[in-house]
């Protein structure tokens, strides 16, 4: 299970022998961090919902008699105050024990996570993940990750932060963008010590850019076999503009973006677009494959 401040995911796997196979794959858009992403508290009513889901999560591991499991915990559960009545909650209403992750163990599961996929090579890749809460940058390749770092910039702060008339004014972006060129002096200073020739975006809302790529090409989408996929630059910048400057009444009525993306996706573009014209690179590429995934890896060994 990844908790994340949006989302929570729940991946049970046959994994007797090489590789595995799912036999439970869903997630519940329980937005914990709802009302309270910069203030440091979950509300009551994203915690009840956040119980909730790990109840349902909690039936479905019983019915489907996994034998081991993990829940991990990440940038919401890790900041707020209330964040251990949370945990103890859930212990005493399912019996899971919630492990509460730091940013840089984030980091490392996303890298496992895309590596058991496709996309990396010899050549140096930043691995970039954008959650509701923090965004996880991975300078990396195939044979192991030469630098990571979590932010707290996630989209749904950036929302709560930027993201007060819809749809954004200019003056809101380019504040954003002055924020993010203050906080982000770490990444591009790796970047300027190991260059990087590619992004891979991590599931997420790169999920999203491609289901839209797919659609406005007159193509399906389908994710479960579409693991891996890379873009072309200029189409995906255009459809990040388009997502940019859209209402919020588009961006419901667009069906390649699921409900809990609707408002954030325009923080998180705003974040994508930034990366991508300062780091210059040439590819951009998305890997369904994520945290949820490099922590299967670590239990499968």
């Amino acid at each position: 299970m990844d908790l994340g401040t949006n989302t929570f995911h729940l991946l049970i796997v046959d994994a007797d022998g090489p590789g595995y196979k799912e036999i439970v794959h869903e997630q519940q858009p329980v937005k914990l961090g709802e009302g309270g992403i910069n203030k440091g508290f979950i509300q009551a009513e994203a915690f009840e919902r956040g119980v909730k889901c790990m109840q349902r999560y909690a039936g479905l591991i019983t019915e489907n008699r996994a034998q081991r499991a993990r829940a991990i915990a990440t940038s919401a559960l890790r900041n707020a105050a209330n964040g251990q009545d949370f945990i103890n909650e859930v212990a005493q209403r399912t019996g899971i024990r919630i492990e509460i992750i730091s940013g840089e163990d984030e980091a490392a599961y996303i890298y496992k996570g895309v590596r058991a996929g496709k996309g990396l090579s010899a050549k140096n890749i930043l691995i970039v993940d954008i959650g509701g809460g923090s965004v996880e940058f991975i300078i990396c390749n195939e044979a192991g990750i030469k630098w990571k770092q979590s932010f707290e910039i996630g989209a749904a702060r950036l929302m709560d932060k930027f993201h007060r008339e819809d749809p954004i004014t200019p003056d809101s972006v380019k504040a954003l963008e002055n924020y993010l060129a203050e906080i982000l002096q770490p990444l591009f200073a790796a970047i300027s010590h190991y260059p990087v020739e590619n992004i891979i975006g991590s599931s997420g809302v790169f999920e999203s850019y491609a289901a839209v790529v797919h659609t406005r090409s007159g193509s399906d989408f389908d994710l479960k076999k579409m693991r891996y996929f890379e873009f072309n630059k200029q189409e995906l910048l255009a459809v990040i503009e388009t997502l940019i400057h859209s209402t919020h009444h588009e961006r419901k009525a667009n069906r390649d973006i699921i409900p809990v993306r609707v408002d954030m996706i325009v923080t998180a573009s705003l974040l994508t677009r930034f990366i991508i014209k300062k780091t210059g690179v040439p590819g951009i590429a998305m890997s369904a494959s994520s945290l949820k995934e490099g922590v299967l890896a670590e239990m499968a060994g």
